[in-house]
């Protein structure tokens, strides 16, 4: 403490620095019913699909900030309602981990490092390739959860089952179909 700063006074203490107190990839015990091995698994697992999670939410507001052309109104609303339904997952998907015991991937700088999802161009892409990449990662972490969700419900972690399963399966599952249906070529209807 600075000999500037008098104990109860109004001063913030700057500039601290702390111990890690927890190592990413480690789990403490909690009383919760499920073994060290399960909850491990289960954080390692979450982690990966919450790391794609922040990267699909930064490919949604991206997109929705760049998107361009005569549809560009309608998907600049649902990239924007996308990109609010991934961030309540990544909320989700992170307080589940530290539930288990876990630390969430959490600095973006992290998530990049752990990410399966590929990097988009720094530029504006087309409308048809911004929603493919949006497809593309749905997809990716989709397959992630389909599996992850199937383990845990045989090491008997109902919690990361059913968020997998209702909440990030669901959710990406419906995003998907919207998107996909903006890639459909209809055709022109003629008097």
């Amino acid at each position: 403490m600075s000999t500037h700063t008098t104990p109860g006074s109004s001063q913030p203490w700057l500039h601290q620095k702390g111990a890690v107190i927890q190592e990413f990839g480690t789990v403490k015990q909690f009383p919760i019913g499920l073994s060290y091995d399960t909850r491990m698994y289960a954080c390692q697992r979450l982690n990966q699909v919450l790391a794609n999670t922040h990267i699909l939410y930064s490919l949604y507001k991206k997109h929705h900030w760049l998107v361009r052309g005569a549809t560009f109104y309608q998907l600049h609303l649902v990239l924007d309602k996308h990109a609010g339904e991934q961030l309540e997952l990544v909320d989700t998907l992170a307080e589940r981990v530290q539930s288990l015991g876990g630390v969430a991937v959490a600095d973006p700088r992290h998530v990049s490092e752990i990410t399966s999802i590929p990097r988009p161009p720094d530029g504006v892409e087309e409308v048809p390739a911004m929603l493919s990449r949006l497809l593309e990662a749905h997809e990716t972490i989709l397959v992630q959860a389909h599996d992850a969700a199937a383990r845990s419900a045989e090491l008997g972690d109902d919690g990361s089952n059913d968020l997998l399963v209702s909440q990030v399966i669901r959710t990406g599952e419906l995003q998907a179909w919207f998107l996909a249906e903006h890639l459909v070529d209809t055709p022109l209807v003629r008097a």
